[in-house]
């Protein structure tokens, strides 16, 4: 089957009872046995919900994995993931990354004996420059959170593997529907599931899919050891939102496209990130790893916080809010909001300055999103609209 018609079909047979072509929501904490440990193979909801099982097929069948596991949310699911590493494992992790995943490196897994390098993956000799001898683990985003940098995932599990490193893709920008890490060499994909694939920013969630069923039954007893699983409406709702994954993609794509191309050409934009540019580093990279661009732009505002609350403030149609890959189109700033618990001296080195702004561009009809992000530049002084 093709991506589409498994996003619908894969591991959501009708119902058996009574034919319902949506999973139902199985609301219950236990099952009843005929006899002690005599079951229909459910025993306890934290360990086995069809509803939740359902998700998790479909979840696998979408990145070509062997094993899908949901959880509460993305940082779930990463924590989940670090109960693979014993105590003094080191990790390499790319250098710009979801602020919630540094933090967690750095706030709590650090204090339970981990160690952390932060480096740019874009560069393949940093990797060997930062690998110990207790380096186990390496963790990264491609298209990155917010800088939009492009890795290599192939070259990257490539060495990786030849050092005995397990790799994981955080996938959340891309989505399967654009990008399959598994199929370049990694060993884990993770995802928060709040965003693109639940695609209506009205659940919390988050996945891991591992390559070979090993690993997934190896995570498969941390995800029941540890708890952190998602209950079976939010189940339903992120299943629900993963049918129209493709068909939502393919709008965000082509939305964003055309809104890179307008904010290049204003003159109150000092640049423009976005993978489809031309002029983008890894521009290349991202034709070949991809099969679309994706619906994340970043940009520098001309001026400085001042411009950049004005243009924020008075934006039509995107909301002012965190997270993305909704429906909806989100606008933000990172210093301040989703990446405020960087260091200031990382967010100076990584470039999140205070005219730096991050969009995620929805399925709105591009004349209004347009129109939108005018009525933002309308605010700025004539000043910086003039500014070459």
């Amino acid at each position: 089957m093709r991506f589409e018609t498994k996003a619908i079909h894969a591991s959501q047979d009708p119902e058996a009872v009574t034919g319902a072509v949506n999973v139902p929501v199985f609301l219950t904490s236990t099952y009843a046995q005929e006899s002690p440990g005599v079951h229909k193979g459910f025993e306890y909801s934290r360990t086995q919900n069809p509803t939740r099982f359902a998700l998790e097929g479909c979840l696998a069948a979408l990145e070509e994995g062997a094993r899908g596991l949901a959880f509460a949310s993305g940082l779930a699911a990463l924590n989940t993931l670090m109960g693979l590493f014993d105590q003094g494992t080191h990790t390499i992790a790319g250098d710009d990354i979801y602020g919630g995943s540094a933090r967690l490196f750095n706030k709590v897994s650090a204090r339970q004996g981990y160690t952390f390098s932060f480096v740019d993956m874009t560069d393949l000799d940093a990797l060997d420059a930062a690998r110990t001898p207790q380096t186990k683990f390496l963790f990264c985003e491609t298209p990155t959170n917010p800088m939009l940098k492009i890795f290599d995932l192939q070259a990257i599990s490539d060495w990786a593997h030849a050092h005995g490193i397990l790799v994981c893709c955080d996938n959340t920008f891309a989505t399967p529907y654009l990008q399959r890490p598994l199929l370049h060499g990694c060993d884990v994909v993770l995802h928060s599931t709040s965003k693109y694939i639940g695609g209506h920013s009205d659940v919390i969630g988050g996945a891991l899919v591992a390559r070979n069923a090993e690993l997934g039954e190896r995570l498969a007893f941390l995800q029941n050891a540890m708890g952190a699983i998602p209950d079976p409406m939010n189940s339903f709702l992120t299943l629900r939102g993963l049918k129209t994954l493709g068909v939502r993609m393919d709008r965000h794509c082509s939305n964003a496209l055309a809104v890179a191309e307008f904010l290049t050409g204003h003159p109150a934009v000092e640049s423009v990130i976005y993978p489809g540019l031309s002029n983008h580093p890894q521009h290349d990279l991202a034709g070949r790893q991809m099969d679309q661009y994706g619906g994340m732009i970043s940009m520098y505002l001309r001026g400085g916080l001042a411009e950049s609350r004005k243009f924020l403030e008075q934006v039509g149609v995107f909301f002012l809010a965190e997270s993305l890959g909704g429906v909806e189109s989100l606008i933000e700033h990172p210093a301040i909001m989703t990446h405020a618990s960087l260091p200031a001296e990382v967010r100076a080195q990584l470039g999140i300055a205070d005219n730096f702004i991050r969009i995620s561009v929805g399925i709105e009809h591009i004349a209004d999103l347009i129109e939108g992000l005018e009525r933002g530049f309308a605010a700025l002084p004539s000043r910086v609209q003039v500014m070459h």
